[in-house]
């Protein structure tokens, strides 16, 4: 069951047979003509190391390792002590062992430092300080605290709502790349990009954060029960009960290996969380514990921080599903590992696009591939990896849910640098292609098995019209035996390119080793991110 559009100058690779997503992805590979280096290249250019990634099982973006055929590549030579084999008459070429490829010991500094990352350091730091104000608050050294305890509550809170929300998120990298990339040092850029991608540890540290200060703020208001109206004490204790379970629905293990259940709770018990939130504020502070009596002008709850906390929380809540819409979609399915899914209007690079088959339910993120804002059209690949994938090969749909409002992903802050490298691997091109596509100044590697006949001629037509030969590798694991030494690669790219930072797309293995790779060779270089 398959459906296909129209394209202009579509080029067609010659394929082979479908390979499994993963097939190879992992071998070594065999040697290859070297790209000519570029003239442009700065080979005396030294810079801070400066890498950053987030490690996890599972990627709500699909960014898996299925599968170009091939194009330009770089020269790669068997390490020392290895030996090419040669296939024997009695087996076939594909039946020979593979060299296994040593691993290299990695140094317990550089492990550190890719999982002390900066989305640690801002939910250590958050976390810390919040935590130290509840010590002083409970030893009667926070004064603030005492007449404002619900506004501590509530700011926290507001904070991680706008470390997640869309619009806000592309009002910084507005202000970061138009205010940055003409003068800006590379470690400015690279310290801008590193906090814009891991805003996250602080939409997390203000959530627990906010969760604690509740916690403190019900349990002082049992104490002091006998002068507080007991409908105060019940919304509280409402309130508190339903935020924790949304901020416990959130961590890691659950949000990974049971997303629905993580989306469900973090979002539904959220919004009736934010619901009786608002009861909390109005009657907490409608009612004046000294007097014992409920006030009957307005003026003090209007002065309230607290109020206008609960104000904004709900202004950039409803934000993202204002610009909720029905959008007709056209779906190919040029193998059965993967669905092209196209829809009007073109896009700016780096946005990642949530579609769902309801309004509500089960959203999705996806990359976003599009020739730039004037295109008539912008594409999502959806790798099949789960139910709500396999659903879209086995039964596409005409329509699906989305919000015109679009997230950016770090890929969005690409622009702020003047060249790089984006390497991806398998279904990761969909969040990889568009910079490529847009950019001159930015190379294109993609390693995926048979990747022409996994991803059809849509994929290959967009390359090839907007991408030079020497501006990307594209290398087949199937036709070449197996995957690349991506370190060797990169290595050589940077140089003849004359790139300043690396970002990668790919799953969590490639992403470990590639980071751990440019980290120990002084590439920068941004890692896959996971937390969505």
């Amino acid at each position: 069951m398959s459906s296909a559009w129209p394209h202009e100058k579509t080029t067609t690779l010659d394929g082979q047979d479908f390979d499994d997503a993963e097939k190879g992805l992992y071998d070594n590979s065999r040697n290859l003509p070297m790209l000519p280096p570029l003239a442009h290249v700065d080979r005396d250019r030294k810079t801070a190391i400066h890498i950053e990634t987030v490690l996890s099982p599972t990627s709500p973006i699909h960014e898996g390792i299925t599968p170009f055929s091939s194009v330009p590549v770089l020269a790669l030579e068997w390490p020392t002590g290895w030996q090419s084999p040669s296939p024997t008459p009695e087996k076939d070429a594909r039946e020979v062992k593979k060299p296994v490829r040593p691993k290299k010991k990695i140094s317990r500094w550089i492990l550190f430092q890719l999982w002390f990352n900066t989305y640690r350091k801002f939910f250590t730091f958050v976390t810390s300080l919040n935590l130290a104000g509840i010590i002083m608050a409970s030893l009667g050294r926070f004064p603030y605290a005492e007449d404002h305890l619900g506004a501590l509550v509530l700011g926290n809170l507001l904070c991680a709502i706008l470390m997640r929300n869309e619009l806000f998120l592309r009002f910084l990298y507005i202000i970061a790349i138009y205010g940055l990339r003409s003068w800006a040092p590379i470690s400015l850029k690279l310290a801008v990009t590193s906090v814009l991608q891991h805003v996250g540890g602080i939409h997390s540290g203000c959530a627990l954060s906010g969760a604690g200060w509740l916690v403190f703020k019900i349990v002082d208001i049992i104490r002091h029960r006998a002068v507080q109206h007991g409908a105060v004490i019940v919304t509280g204790i409402i309130t508190n009960v339903l935020v924790i379970i949304s901020v416990l629905s959130a961590f890691p293990w659950v949000r990974n290996y049971h997303h629905n259940m993580f989306e469900r709770h973090h979002r539904f018990i959220g919004w009736l969380g934010l619901a009786t939130t608002w009861g909390f504020v109005i009657l907490g502070n409608s009612y004046d514990i000294k007097l014992g009596e409920w006030r009957s002008d307005a003026n003090s709850l209007l002065s309230a921080q607290e109020l206008w906390f609960a104000v904004f929380m709900t202004i950039f809540v409803l934000i993202p599903w204002i610009t909720l819409r029905e959008v007709p979609v056209e779906v190919e399915i040029p193998s059965p590992k993967v669905a092209i899914l196209r829809f009007n209007r073109g896009m700016q690079q780096g946005l990642l696009g949530r579609i769902s088959r309801t309004s509500i339910m089960e959203y999705h993120a996806f990359g976003i591939i599009s020739e730039g804002r004037k295109s008539p059209y912008h594409y999502m690949i959806c790798g099949v990896q789960g139910d709500f994938t396999k659903a879209l090969v086995a039964d596409p749909p005409k329509t699906v849910w989305t919000r015109e409002l679009k997230f950016a992903g770090v890929g969005h802050a690409s622009a702020m640098f003047k060249r790089g490298i984006r390497i991806c691997t398998g279904t990761g091109i969909g969040a990889a292609l568009s910079t490529c596509i847009q950019s001159p100044n930015w190379f294109l590697i993609w390693i995926g098995s048979d990747q022409e006949k996994t991803f059809g001629p849509t994929i290959a037509g967009l390359i090839h019209k907007h991408i030079e030969p020497e501006r990307m590798i594209l290398w087949d694991s199937k036709k070449r035996g197996g995957r690349p030494d991506t370190m060797k690669l990169l290595k050589e790219t940077w140089a003849s390119f004359g790139a300043e930072v690396i970002f990668i797309t790919s799953n969590m293995q490639g992403n470990d080793e590639m980071m751990q790779g440019c980290l120990a060779a002084g590439l920068h270089a941004f890692g896959t991110l996971w937390d969505f």
